[in-house]
Order: structure tokens, then sequence, then C-alpha cells
């Protein structure tokens, strides 16, 4: 048994540069696959997926993806669900924000406070998901990982 491949999750970040939310997504995407859980996690490159890339697709259909888009949109979501699968969980940083009664993200290149704790915020989410789809017990505050599919 101790041969078997680790489980893996994939994270599909927003790829909005027009928003602040995009760039909250992705710096919270790095987070999670950096310092949160990195030996858990995996990024998939959302441009790749949707240009084709057979990689990113094989592992969207053997694995979980939790999607994490800056805005209604959901482009990130929309995407992945088209090819492989829906993915397992999705957070969309827009309603994050209004759940947690936090600021409006700003800046684009240099987020402000309010952007900084969106970040914060959504990345915690996202590993108290991936600790859900991989059934670990979490570190988080109760109440994290409730998810937005």
């Amino acid at each position: 048994m101790d041969n078997l491949p680790k489980q893996k999750v994939g994270i599909v970040s927003c790829s909005g540069e027009e928003l602040p939310e995009g760039t909250v997504s992705r710096l919270a995407a790095l987070r999670v696959l950096h310092e949160l859980r990195p030996h858990e996690t995996v990024t998939l490159c959302l441009p790749l997926f949707l240009a084709g890339g057979e990689s990113e697709r094989a592992f969207a259909r053997v694995h979980p993806t939790i999607t994490v888009d800056g805005c209604d949109l959901r482009c990130a979501a929309r995407a992945t669900a088209m090819y492989p699968a829906a993915p397992a969980a999705s957070i969309v940083v827009n309603d994050l924000v209004a759940e947690r009664g936090l600021g409006k993200p700003e800046g684009r290149r240099r987020l402000n406070e309010a952007g900084r704790q969106a970040v914060d915020a959504t990345a915690t989410r996202v590993a108290a998901l991936v600790d859900e789809l991989l059934d670990r017990t979490t570190d988080s505050s109760p109440g994290e990982g409730v998810s937005g599919r």
C-alpha cells in the first residue's frame, strides 16, 4: 500500500488581470501551493487547460480540482467543467469578501489592506477545502472549509 501514488488536489486560479480579485485569486493559490499545502496541491494553468494541454486535462480527469475565481463570471470553474469534469469545489473571491465583511480589494499590482486580507481568507478557505477533499483533519478555525460548489 505504501507504493500507491499520493492523491493531490489541483488548483485552477482565475487569470483575470483586469480586476484586483483576479490578483487575489492568483496570490491565494500560490500561498496554498508554496506555504499552506505544498505537498498536497499542484497548480493547473487555466490558459494551457483551455488551449488543450493534455497533461492539465488528464490531471483534472483523475484528481479533484478547486477553482478560485475572482468574480461572478467564474471563468476557471466554467472552463474546468467544460473539459474533464466539474471542479470538486469552487470559490469566488467576491463572495468570500462579502461573506467575511472585508473591504473591497483594490490595486492590481499592489493590493490594498483589504486585498491582502482577501488573499489570507481565500488561501485559508482553499487549504481547508484541500483537507476536506483529502479527508484530512484541518488545523483551521471552525467554519473554515465550507465548500462553495
